[in-house]
């Protein structure tokens, strides 16, 4: 039995097109778009109609850098893979990318399956995995050609966390060889660890112990140090290199000077650097805590870097690097101590609704809205056209999304299992209404109506944006 949707009088936005027009599904995927009110559409047959007249149908977001259930700082991550993506879901969010862990002398295999293991069954929407690579040794170098085969094509290293993730040049120029050969795309958290290791110590030596310090020694010039160092490392290499979370406007030039020679360098941002600043870091009574995530949050002016970035199309991205860790009993392991406090920031609920508001705030257009959220996530690691835009053969991972409603962000009603908003109080226009994965009601009419189990893994070619 087929089973047939027809969403009704919308307008549609891909990265490409706005339109009016009507979009049929069957069998969880697009079957086709016709014109609104043609006989295409009354010929169809859907068993549900959905109208949705006044509102935009968009595709679902992709969220291509998530931590659910992930060990930091000696607690977890709060959400599960069953609340994350649930979470995820009441965004418009209907595919996350997380990350795996290789643990220094383990293998990659070992990692992977583990990450396996907590989200098979348990995930509302399709996920995939990047992997992070923490040990690099010739056995490592090897299963990444493996893994690459098997649809795991993005590796993600770091500069930054000496003693924990930590790889130095010569491990980082290895991997990115590798990946220059198998098509694997590297990621990098771009960040000198040791130089900022130095300016830890020497601040809780002056007694520099609030979270606001926690921004002031994670400089932005050891930002933009560490992306031309990766640069480089990249060029020598041959590979290509994805930066993550972009948060200065330093590290944008670096970026901006790559790609105008022409350098297959690409980089993303996220909320929390667009729309939140040091101002929050240095909130009283540790309150600032809640905000501690690396890189770290940069004062107000490096915001006009980022959007500038966004609309050049010199940060091609926005993901949120999820990674939720409650005020209470988890921030607070750093009272005293800034360097203890568990790095991360939720928002995997909030990040289709507040790049809405930047295109009411007049920041992008819907179309780049679109475009740096859901198609460019999805081409960027190897899921386009089945993910990431309205069009016959793709994923009927559609959303319903209201741009006229109102809302105000709040820990008291988003879904992200942390018992604080990073945007408490916000008031934004836009709001998520109706939501399908693969054709299947997730979110109908602002209630859940999905399950764990629903979303399955998603295996991803490599990078579609090579030359």
């Amino acid at each position: 039995m087929s089973r047939r949707t027809l969403i009704r009088n919308g307008l549609v936005i891909t990265a490409s097109d706005e339109i009016h027009a009507d979009v049929l599904i069957e069998d969880g995927r697009i079957a086709a778009l016709a014109a609104t009110g043609t006989p295409a559409a009354e010929a169809f047959g859907a068993e549900t109609v959905i109208d949705a007249t006044g509102k935009y149908v968009i595709p679902g977001g992709v969220d291509g850098h998530t931590h659910m259930e992930m060990p930091f700082g000696g607690t977890y991550a709060a959400d599960t893979f069953e609340t994350g993506t649930r979470a995820a879901a009441w965004g418009g969010t209907t595919t996350i990318v997380d990350f795996a862990i290789q643990s220094v002398g383990d293998t990659l295999r070992e990692g992977l399956d583990a990450w396996h293991q907590k989200a098979e069954g348990n995930c509302a929407i399709d996920y995939g995995f990047h992997m992070i690579v923490s040990d690099v040794n010739q056995e490592t170098l090897k299963e990444m050609d493996l893994l690459v085969e098997e649809g795991v094509t993005s590796f993600k290293q770091f500069m930054a966390y000496p003693g924990v993730f930590y790889s130095d040049d010569g491990q980082i120029l290895r991997a990115m060889q590798r990946a220059a050969e198998n098509g694997g795309l590297i990621m990098m958290h771009a960040e000198n660890g040791i130089a900022i290791d130095v300016l830890v110590e020497q601040a809780l030596a002056r007694g520099e112990t609030d979270p606001r310090y926690h921004g002031e020694v994670r400089k932005a010039l050891l930002e933009a140090e560490a992306t031309h160092r990766a640069i480089k490392l990249a060029q020598v290499a041959g590979a290509p290199l994805y930066v993550v979370h972009v948060s200065a406007q330093e590290a944008v030039a670096e970026l901006t000077r790559a790609r105008d020679e022409g350098l297959n360098v690409f980089g993303e941002t996220c909320p929390q650097y667009l729309f939140l600043s040091t101002d929050n870091l240095a909130e009283p009574d540790f309150e600032g805590a809640k905000y501690v995530c690396s890189t770290p949050l940069r004062p107000r002016e490096h915001q006009a870097a980022l959007w500038r970035g966004l609309r050049t199309n010199d940060l091609q991205v926005v993901s949120t690097d999820h990674c939720p860790f409650c005020f209470s009993g988890q921030k607070e392991l750093g009272r005293g101590d800034f360097s203890k406090i568990p790095n991360g920031m939720p928002g995997v609920e909030n990040r289709m609704d507040l790049l809405h508001q930047a295109v009411v705030d007049g920041h992008i257009s819907r179309r780049r809205w679109i475009e740096i959220a859901c198609a460019t996530p999805a081409r960027m690691f190897g899921m386009y056209p089945k993910k990431g835009t309205i069009a016959p053969g793709a994923d009927a991972d559609v959303v319903i999304y209201d741009p006229h409603a109102e809302q105000v962000i709040s820990a008291e009603t988003h879904h992200m299992n942390v018992d604080y908003s990073a945007y408490e109080g916000k008031r934004i226009t836009g709001r998520v209404e109706t939501v399908l994965s693969r054709g299947v009601p997730v979110i109908t009419e602002r209630e859940y109506t999905g399950r764990a189990g629903h979303g399955v893994y998603t295996p991803r070619s490599t990078c579609q944006y090579l030359n």
